[in-house]
């Protein structure tokens, strides 16, 4: 017994040749939401930088880091003899191809890049969009699923779903779980951690939980998921996904680490004492 695929146009509104797909549509809500999220934190931190000015500049940056680091994360880490091939389809992002780790090194980035620019605290931005970006994965993964591609490993349980390009055989719906787990389980704990007086004063904090939590929570959805097919197994049973995933949860551990045992004199103004 499986799930028939719901079979979703990956084309979200056709206005006579202009196609717009869900895929850019989940990008564009991810920035919005960050856009938001990012100024409803910084009041949170009333009285420091990054203010909403800075919040409001910040946002082409990251855009920019996310596009031109999930593209070309995906490009040399996927599918780099396909793109060096053909390098006139490196520009034709409309046909996906993105690589979430190379996310996250593109914002990461652009935040060293900025925050020089403009003299802020690395961590205290890092912090701001480490806590929305979740939700953009979340909406990612979700795309995924609506193209039927990413799709798990053939299975027996009674959700299996037949994929249109999987076979006839049910699959693991893995970006609903990975939806789940890297997007909105993530979401959930960064978001009760950002309501703790004790995170807030410790910039880099919430920026370790989230680059830890995403490469465990990624790790996890990967056993279900089927690898690439250009690449399969790196060795034995370990995806590429799971490797890239090594560094970002050592690197979260660390700085989550550094950011505790870090003496803080941070005022937190008292219209927003109340949280603990």
């Amino acid at each position: 017994m499986a799930l028939k695929f719901p079979d979703i146009d990956p084309v979200a509104i056709a206005l006579g040749p202009l196609e717009i797909r869900w895929y850019a549509l989940a990008y564009l809500s991810a920035f919005l939401f960050g856009w938001w999220y990012g100024l409803y934190i910084s009041k949170l931190n009333s009285g420091h930088r990054p203010n909403r000015d800075d919040i409001d500049d910040f946002i082409p940056w990251a855009i920019a880091g996310v596009i031109l680091g999930g593209r070309l994360g995906y490009i040399l880490f996927y599918q780099s003899g396909y793109y060096f091939s053909h390098p006139m389809e490196i520009l034709k992002v409309w046909h996906g191809g993105m690589s979430f780790h190379g996310g996250i090194a593109g914002v990461i980035t652009v935040l060293i890049l900025y925050t020089r620019l403009k003299k802020i605290p690395f961590f205290r931005l890092a912090d701001i969009f480490g806590c929305a970006a979740p939700l953009g994965i979340f909406l990612g993964r979700i795309t995924n699923f609506i193209n039927g591609e990413l799709y798990g490993r053939v299975t027996d349980v009674p959700w299996g779903v037949v994929f249109p390009g999987g076979g006839e055989l049910p699959r693991h719906p893995s970006q609903l779980y990975q939806a789940g787990l890297e997007g909105l389980a993530l979401f959930l704990i960064l978001l009760a951690l950002l309501h703790v007086r004790w995170v807030r004063e410790r910039p880099g904090v919430l920026s370790g939980v989230f680059l830890a939590g995403y490469g465990i929570f990624r790790s996890i959805g990967e056993l279900w998921r089927e690898p690439d097919e250009q690449i399969g197994f790196i060795f034995q049973h370990v995806s590429m996904g799971q490797m890239l995933s090594v560094p970002v949860i050592v690197a979260g551990v660390l700085i989550f680490v550094c950011a505790v045992r870090k003496k803080h004199n941070t005022v937190i103004p008292s219209e927003v004492e109340g949280s603990s």
